[in-house]
């Protein structure tokens, strides 16, 4: 089950349109998609919501998911029969650490960072994409099943796996919250749960809904792991304001990175979201036309959203709560950027890990091969002027940026 968050390291160049050079990993037919986790009214009302517009291509899709759905159910139930009171019980082991930041923009870099230290944990790929069951189903599926993921993410080239660290937006997803990720099962309609990028128009009594569900998972996740949480999905960048109420000991990390390589990596992204794991296959993208595909539109709203929300409470947070850091920098010296953090935010110790980090950064770093993305002039005209608080706030405007 691949992930939508992560910066691919690729670089950006002029050229005449925003398709990477880098083909899609295989994705095979039989590997799980998000939709497999849920439980049967959840993936009623995502096939509800998309009219049950489902391409003949994609009915294999509808089979499986459909029989798997009940036994989620059967699973869940085992579960609370076993741990009801364990879970009433529960507690978070310590601050949780958030990592914010647009899709691309290195958030999953710096997540499966922050998890290299022993004293930390996260949410696994299977916690994930079983929220209703992984504390008596996941030791199965990651000694049996875990052929069933492939080894990259189609993506880019990260490694994909059940025991990876991976965005808790799927586990909501999958406990049938709104979502904006449900538009990936329906590409060709038009995006909704764009409200839950920011909670803007969303009731009172929804949101709180939302984060006790959020609140319910992550004791959940502790109680499997005894460590304090990594939690990382560009998605709760809007959220930050009701996350930081939510959570008043978290820490946030904030991710940025030059808008010229996020926009048409997130066009990639969304592109081998919808063609692995929807219901449609993707519509055509329109790479380097002179108005803007929907495709484009979507990525350039969502940014906007986001970060209307995300500066308009960043003031208020406490500085030892919360750090920017640039993807640039991260790339260019993981060790330093993640000493930096630490220092800033107060967290544990670094010098215990630095070892770790230090070996990851000279042998797997090193050895990541990017993909390369090209940026057609009128695109990048259009989120210089879309985006332009973005690219000044976070130093992007120069072109000398990279």
């Amino acid at each position: 089950m691949p992930a939508p968050g992560q910066g691919d390291r690729s670089e950006s160049a002029a050229g005449p349109d925003t398709r990477s050079a880098a083909k899609f990993h295989r994705y095979p037919f039989y590997a799980p998609r998000f939709w497999h986790g849920m439980r049967p009214l959840a993936w009623l009302g995502l096939l509800r919501q998309g009219g049950f517009r489902i391409h003949p291509s994609r009915w294999t899709h509808l089979i499986g998911v459909s029989f798997a759905t009940p036994w989620n159910t059967v699973l869940a139930g085992i579960q609370w029969a076993l741990f009801s009171r364990t879970l009433a019980k529960a507690e978070l082991h310590g601050p949780p650490v958030f990592i914010v930041g647009h899709w691309r923009s290195g958030t999953t870099l710096l997540h499966e960072l922050m998890v290299l230290d022993e004293r930390y944990s996260s949410p696994s790929t299977f916690q994930c994409f079983a929220p209703h069951h992984f504390l008596v189903s996941e030791w199965f599926f990651r000694r049996f099943l875990g052929w069933l993921i492939p080894g990259k993410r189609p993506m880019d080239n990260m490694s994909a796996g059940w025991e990876r660290p991976q965005e808790d937006e799927f586990a909501l997803l999958n406990l049938g919250l709104p979502s904006p990720y449900r538009r990936i099962a329906f590409p060709r309609q038009p995006p909704i749960d764009l409200d839950y990028l920011d909670f803007k128009n969303v009731a009172e009594e929804d949101v709180r809904h939302w984060l006790q569900t959020l609140r319910e998972f992550m004791l959940a996740v502790s109680t499997a792991t005894g460590r304090p949480l990594v939690i990382k999905s560009p998605t709760h960048t809007g959220r930050l304001a009701q996350l930081a109420a939510a959570f008043p000991d978290a820490r946030f990390i904030h991710v940025t990175r030059d808008p010229r390589s996020l926009f048409p990596s997130t066009l990639r992204l969304w592109t081998s979201l919808s063609e692995n794991q929807g219901m449609q296959p993707p519509g055509d993208p329109e790479a380097g036309a002179p108005a803007l595909s929907p495709e484009k539109e979507y990525v350039i709203e969502c940014l906007r959203r986001m970060y209307d929300s995300f500066h308009a409470v960043r003031g208020d947070i406490d500085p030892n709560r919360i750090v920017d850091i640039r993807y640039e920098d991260l790339a260019a010296d993981p060790v330093a950027t993640l000493q930096t953090v630490y220092r800033s935010l107060r967290l544990s110790d670094f010098e215990s890990v630095r070892p770790v980090i230090e070996a990851w950064a000279h042998t797997e770093h090193r050895a990541y091969q990017t993909n390369r993305h090209r940026l057609s002039e009128s695109d990048e005209a259009a989120i210089r002027t879309a985006w332009k608080d973005y690219f000044e706030t976070y130093g992007y405007a120069s072109d000398a940026s990279s």
